[in-house]
């Protein structure tokens, strides 16, 4: 079970939404690399980072801010010979051109959210054009699913989206329970296990981790097919110290790597 900080971008800072609500936003750093580089030092094997600007413009709003995250996630792997340090990165990326430049300046997993549910046609392309590098962001409210930024509720039920991009051949799923996300108020276990029963591809859990509880629930799910959590205010506020968070997870799921 990976615990994977959570780097949120807004105006370039590093910041924690709750339930989405740019209104709402707690700025945790002003520099984003400095956060990442501290959640290396901590023991993260991945990271996930969100333009959230991007998200509500459908576009691309923190390019430079995230270059600096990866230039120093590079600088740490190479000190530490570390081969890669995964980064999966979502928030307005709508089309082919933005998913090959941030790739070629070192993103490992692009996140398609928003783009995927309106236009799937580029979901399955993107996934053909990038195979094995094209996370789906499933974020969903009582089985539904959410777009543009989590303002809008579509009509479409999370597994059977979910079903469909399996067949594109996106490389996993990131699912966020956006009622709890942001409010520390426990993980939706019961709804990430059944999404995770219903397709082949791993599930990566978020939103509303609170503290090790949560994960140690998390840890007795994987073998369905959860292979990590993204953490996000807990482990900013401290309710989750993410080094022994971490090593417990690697207790109870024999150890399992990135």
């Amino acid at each position: 079970m990976l615990l994977i900080p959570a780097i949120d971008l807004k105006d370039g800072h590093c910041v924690r939404l709750k339930q989405g609500d740019m209104d709402l936003a707690t700025v945790f750093s002003e520099d984003p690399a400095e956060m990442a580089l501290h959640w290396l030092k901590k023991g993260a094997r991945r990271l996930h980072l969100v333009d959230l600007n991007g998200a509500f413009a459908g576009k691309p709003k923190n390019e430079e801010a995230i270059k600096s995250i990866l230039k120093t996630v590079q600088d740490y792997a190479e000190e530490m010979g570390i081969d890669e340090i995964p980064v999966q990165l979502g928030g307005g990326i709508r089309d082919l051109d933005t998913i090959e430049r941030y790739l070629d300046d070192g993103i490992t997993y692009i996140i398609v959210g928003t783009a995927a549910v309106k236009n799937p046609g580029f979901l399955h392309d993107a996934c053909g054009a990038f195979p094995g590098a094209i996370i789906v962001g499933l974020d969903a409210k009582d089985g539904k699913v959410a777009t543009d930024g989590w303002s809008k509720m579509s009509g479409h039920e999370v597994i059977d989206l979910a079903k469909k991009f399996e067949g594109y051949g996106v490389e996993s799923i990131v699912y966020t329970d956006i009622g709890r996300d942001g409010m520390m108020a426990g993980v939706n276990i019961e709804a990430t296990v059944k999404l995770a029963q219903a397709v082949k591809i791993p599930v990566i859990a978020s939103g509303g981790v609170h503290n090790l509880a949560d994960v140690e629930a998390l840890c007795a799910v994987q073998d369905e097919g959860i292979e990590g959590v993204i953490c996000g205010r807990s482990i900013y506020e401290g309710t989750l110290d993410l080094t022994s968070a971490q090593e417990r997870a690697d207790e109870l799921t024999e150890g399992a790597q990135a």
